[in-house]
């Protein structure tokens, strides 16, 4: 019988229908997160009870890296889109939109200021926290340049600054400090945040890639623990340039629903490491994705109440925006990391018999806008989406078949009430048609997981 892991979510619904007729407008941040999907995975490794609330979809979709076209004419940001019918539903459709972050070259890579905040308490002593932790940590340092800086910030019963902003040409020097740590006291993560963005702050330089990269298993009970408090402080450093990136470790007693909101108003991702093997893929395979190429970026369809019906955003439920916001370069969005993909669907109500191939008419606008600097002004990107891209079966990627395929999974996962007539066998055999890019056989691993 699946036993109970004590870790904490935030509840949600899914996304409901809407009627185009009347908000024709759909907009969203997005979310580079991929936490969810590890978590998950985990709990089926170790027979644990899968919590609806614990399945964000779009961090299923967004964990993986898709085939997606890199930017081109000075921009950061690329966008694209597909549409074919629904798998879950033949009477729908579905919409997949894509967008992909500026590969960097080696000499483009900005110099990084990287703040460790390392929970070093009692409970981070297992295998699978602080040495897990430490061993990304030490093969973190050793693909970053010589001319990068890092500081340590350790948090238990007390708050300690045990390695001062140091260049990684001092290999030793810093690798010593990491292997030093050990887990023993109680969890001070409040004033542990403030020390980290200080010692982030004193050693800024607006070119750097500024950010604290915070490792933990659960919550921060001593000190400042209102989650107002922390997000007001988390947001305050974030306006002056300083990015987070959170990393979760273990079960029983992970907050997940504190790191998910710490992450977002810090201008970070939150990662969750289950084993050796994801511990590669963030700080080794796609370390580059700690470098933000598109800030504040956000997305917004509007779809032709003559040939849509309803929709509904698939995932992204703390991610919605009003439709006024997308235009406000004040309002906060999320951040795509350098090589990063964004995937996005959209299950889509046609008006009766009105969507042919000989129409050609437009059923949906994509609008993307994004910054290439916290303090710059947003850029708009625009796809114009036919019925003719419908109906070209010429078009349709392998892409479009394992998103739909990822998603199926998800709403099995969570028992959405949209999930028709998904079943795993449907997941299997839509992932299996998107293996034909796998780099890293993640998505191998993926149809391996389905089976379980």
């Amino acid at each position: 019988m699946p036993q109970q892991s004590g870790d904490k979510f935030d509840s949600f619904t899914d996304n409901p229908f809407v009627e185009t007729a009347t908000e024709p407008v759909s907009a969203f941040s997005v979310d580079a997160d991929g936490a969810s999907y590890a978590i998950v995975r985990r709990y089926l490794k170790e027979k644990l009870t899968i919590k609806p609330s614990s399945v964000r979809i779009e961090e299923f979709l967004n964990y993986f890296t898709f085939n997606y076209p890199s930017p081109t004419d000075g921009n950061t940001v690329a966008i694209n889109a597909e549409t074919d019918k629904c798998p879950w539903n033949a009477e729908h459709y579905l919409l997949r939109l894509g967008i992909k972050g500026k590969e960097l070259a080696a000499n483009e890579v900005p110099c990084a200021n990287f703040v460790f905040l390392i929970d070093v308490s009692g409970s981070m002593y297992s295998e699978d926290k602080l040495p897990l932790l430490k061993a990304g940590l030490l093969k973190l340092v050793d693909n970053l340049n010589s001319d990068d800086r890092i500081s340590i910030v350790t948090y238990s019963g007390e708050v300690k600054k045990i390695l001062e902003s140091t260049p990684v040409s001092e290999t030793r020097k810093i690798k010593d400090a990491i292997r030093q740590l050990s887990a023993d006291g109680c969890t001070n993560g409040g004033d542990a945040l403030r020390m980290a963005y200080e010692e982030a702050l004193a050693n800024y330089k607006p070119e750097y890639n500024n950010r604290v990269i915070m490792g933990t298993d659960g919550d921060f009970n001593v000190g400042v623990t209102d989650c107002n408090t922390l997000l007001e402080l988390v947001e305050s450093y974030a306006r002056k340039g300083i990015y987070m990136t959170c990393l979760g470790f273990g079960t029983g007693n992970l907050n997940d629903a504190m790191m998910e909101r710490i992450s977002n108003a810090g201008n970070g991702t939150y990662y969750y490491i289950d084993d050796e093997k994801e511990m590669l893929k963030v700080f080794v395979n796609e370390r580059e994705r700690f470098v933000s190429v598109a800030n504040d970026a956000k997305c917004q369809i509007t779809f032709n109440p003559e040939l849509v019906s309803h929709y509904r955003l698939i995932g992204y439920e703390n991610r919605v925006m009003e439709a006024e916001e997308f235009n406000n370069d004040k309002k906060d969005a999320g951040e795509i990391g350098a090589g990063q993909t964004i995937t996005a669907l959209y299950e889509l109500v046609p008006v009766s018999q009105q969507i042919t191939a000989d129409s050609q008419q437009t059923f949906a606008t994509f609008d993307f806008r994004y910054k290439k600097t916290l303090q710059s002004e947003s850029i708009p990107l625009q796809l114009t989406l036919t019925t003719n891209d419908i109906f070209n079966k010429h078009s349709r990627s392998s892409e479009f078949y394992f998103a739909a395929g990822v998603a199926t999974y998800g709403m099995l996962l969570r028992q959405s009430p949209h999930k028709g007539e998904s079943t795993f066998d449907l997941a299997h055999e839509l992932v299996k048609q998107g293996l034909s890019y796998d780099p890293n056989d993640y998505r191998a691993e993926f149809l391996k997981q389905i089976d379980l």
